[in-house]
């Protein structure tokens, strides 16, 4: 299957690994220039999905993790470090990230699932419990349709224990963050569920 994603091609790169336009790049990014991000995504987009899809086994999941890659390097853009490595680098490294939390939601999509299977089967012919097992099901569902972040940090929540802090700790997360994606996965939840 080949990528939709075009890419061009990259000039020789100089003696210290950059591009000779990369230095061009990475002020455009850091300066917030939507052209040279358009260019920075024509570069490397189509390595990104590829990247993505091979590891997923997944062409829409691998699409959904290009723009997850993209809009985190754009938002994230000012914690590029020059000095830390080169731009393109620093892309796979996130793509990286990214893959690693679609992993682990699908993992714990399919530890779900397996869990709410297995509880079925010792269920009689009690509504009360046929009741609870739908209510899982809607929650699993409704889950699974948030952003990885939220998925990883709720899952994380409920399924392992962990706090806030706890979660921050394990996936690096500033702990703001997790408690913001906490409290948005829950009201997505909320919503979904009514």
């Amino acid at each position: 299957m080949s990528s939709p994603i075009r890419s061009v091609p990259p000039p020789d790169a100089s003696p210290g690994g950059e591009a000779p336009c990369d230095d061009h790049l990475v002020q455009g990014l850091l300066d917030g220039d939507e052209t040279a991000f358009a260019a920075i995504y024509q570069r490397w987009g189509a390595l990104v999905h590829t990247m993505a899809w091979r590891a997923l086994g997944d062409a829409h999941e691998a699409e959904d993790i290009t723009q997850l890659v993209f809009v985190g390097a754009w938002r994230g853009r000012a914690g590029y470090r020059r000095d830390r490595g080169t731009l393109g680098a620093w892309i796979v490294g996130i793509t990286r990230r990214k893959i690693a939390d679609a992993l682990t939601a699908r993992t714990s999509r399919t530890r779900l699932v397996e869990s709410a299977k297995r509880y079925a089967g010792r269920v009689e012919n009690d509504p009360a419990e046929s009741d609870g097992i739908v209510d899982r099901v809607l929650v699993l569902d409704a889950l699974t349709r948030l952003p990885l972040d939220q998925q990883r940090v709720l899952s994380m929540t409920f399924y392992e224990g962990l706090t806030q802090a706890e979660i921050a700790a394990r996936t690096g997360m500033p702990l703001g963050t997790v408690k913001s994606h906490c409290r948005r996965g829950m009201n997505r939840l909320r919503r979904a569920i009514e």
